[in-house]
């Protein structure tokens, strides 16, 4: 296997956990049949995190929450307080208009 990894997104981790999700049967298909590991970063554990709270309660959120920090489930890429300092001039590029502002995180970590 190589050093690729799958990167997971709030919506996608949202969609394998929530059984009534519309997309809960294909992300769980999905994540099934990849065939690289992983890999969420700590603002990735916070949305979800919050929005597993908000939604379907803390008795989901938190066993979730502490499976992706002790990397059970998930590689965690830590994305340190400078990184979006950093990324402000990139962000503001034409180029980079339609882009979320995490993408180019992730992109550059």
């Amino acid at each position: 296997m190589s050093g690729k990894r799958i990167f997971i997104d709030t919506s996608a981790w949202y969609a394998i956990i929530d059984k009534n999700d519309r997309d809960h049967a294909a992300a769980v298909d999905k994540v099934r049949i990849l065939d690289h590991p992983l890999l969420t970063s700590n603002y990735i554990l916070d949305e979800i995190l919050t929005l597993l709270k908000t939604r379907l309660g803390p008795s989901i959120a938190i066993p979730f929450g502490q499976k992706l920090w002790n990397q059970e489930v998930s590689a965690l890429v830590r994305i340190t307080d400078p990184t979006p300092t950093v990324l402000r001039p990139l962000f503001r590029e034409p180029a980079a208009r339609n882009w979320i502002f995490q993408l180019i995180t992730r992109y550059l970590t």
